[in-house]
């Protein structure tokens, strides 16, 4: 049986080194390097470059015909490190702000874990996910064909969770991440002096009653039961102090858990932008794109999920999410191919995800490790 011990302070080792060198989305080669090394180190088939920084490892016991998936992500964002850890990041500009460190050398402690100790009879596939910060990872790897070359019949994923202790586990059935749409308004005008504001159609005033009629979308032409937001997120002009601007730009993000409700946000997005615009005299255009889908989990793996949890983490400490949260997760298009559960994991109280003095607790590593493993073995019981 496997030194848990041992393998914890192996992991640690692990998580430090890939926190150390972080890279962008579909950059990740050094980290799939790492991680295809070590899959083969412990027995795994490896396939890299599968849409096209993603690692897959395969994983067979006995004659089962099942098949388990499990999915870590691996990039890192373009934030700035702060702080003074040992190990910090040595790519200016780049860190794991979101733990995507820890959740790979999660998934690398289950593979080690179950490659040693057996205990399930069927295939597990490890999938190591590029680009999920972008929302762009998981539809690469299917777009390669990874539901014909590693076919599976559910998947399970895992984020680490800042505010909720160390060994709490959290997920819920249904809704449990949102979807993200990005919207860009483009208003034009006729800039002119400051002075003289009457001699042009300047954007700016139009562009600030936009920003405000946009509020009232999730205020007033949704449903109070549905949840929406909408937040603008930049304004830029090309105007200057004492030039009034002929252009305006407003770029934001809406959040929803139905494409119904996302629908109606572009829609009335669509009816204030042009209403506003006609009210200044200026002209609108609207650019409206859905960068992630809603994460809904299976409710029937969402209770093999607790059940295996509950050994690992205690009765007590394994709970079901109050409500869903407004974030986004890549996670969600593999659901769209076969069931699966996604759920939370303790991080202590470590500084928010993407904030640049955030850092993976690494006391949480073999709790991650143990549910991956527990989810396989109770998912591919051996006959």
């Amino acid at each position: 049986m496997t030194d848990l011990k041992l393998l914890e302070r192996e992991m640690v080792g692990w998580r430090r080194d890939l926190h150390a060198h972080p890279e962008f989305g579909f950059e990740e080669k050094r980290t799939s390097a790492f991680v295809a090394e070590k899959l083969r180190e412990f027995g795994l088939e490896v396939a890299e470059g599968v849409g096209g920084t993603g690692v897959v490892g395969t994983l067979r016991r006995g004659t089962g015909n099942r098949a388990i998936a499990l999915r870590a992500d691996m990039d890192a964002l373009r934030i700035p490190e702060q702080g003074s850890l040992e190990y910090r990041s040595q790519k200016p500009g780049v860190m794991h702000a979101c733990g995507h460190d820890g959740h790979t050398t999660m998934l690398l402690g289950a593979a080690k874990l179950l490659a040693q100790d057996g205990g399930f009879e069927g295939t597990v596939r490890f999938i190591f996910q590029p680009a999920e910060e972008w929302g762009k990872g998981a539809l690469a790897m299917l777009d390669d064909g990874l539901m014909e070359r590693f076919p599976f019949d559910e998947i399970y994923g895992l984020h680490n969770m800042p505010g909720l202790p160390i060994g709490h586990f959290e997920t819920r059935p249904g809704a449990i991440m949102s979807a993200e749409d990005n919207f860009e308004i483009v208003l034009k005008g006729v800039g002119g002096h400051a002075a003289r504001p009457h001699a042009g159609n300047e954007v700016l005033v139009a562009a600030c009653a936009l920003v405000t009629n946009l509020q009232t979308i999730v205020s007033r032409r949704l449903s109070p039961a549905d949840i929406g937001v909408v937040s603008v997120t930049e304004l830029i002009t090309d105007g200057t102090r004492n030039a009034l601007p002929g252009l305006a730009r407003i770029l934001g993000d809406a959040r929803s858990f139905r494409p119904e409700v996302s629908a109606e946000i572009e829609k009335q997005m669509r009816v204030i932008a042009e209403g506003t615009a006609l009210a200044h005299n200026v002209s609108a255009e609207v650019s409206y794109t859905r960068e992630f889908v809603p994460l809904v989990n299976d409710e029937r793996l969402v209770e093999e999920a607790f059940d295996a949890a509950r050994p690992l983490f205690g009765a007590d400490n394994v709970r079901t999410a109050r409500e869903p949260m407004t974030g986004s997760e890549d996670f969600a298009r593999f659901l769209a191919h076969v069931p699966g559960c996604f759920v939370f994991l303790g991080n202590g109280n470590s500084a928010p995800l993407h904030n640049p003095n955030y850092d993976f607790n690494d006391a949480g590593l073999i709790h991650g490790a143990g549910f991956h493993a527990a989810i396989v073995r109770q998912r591919l019981p051996e006959a």
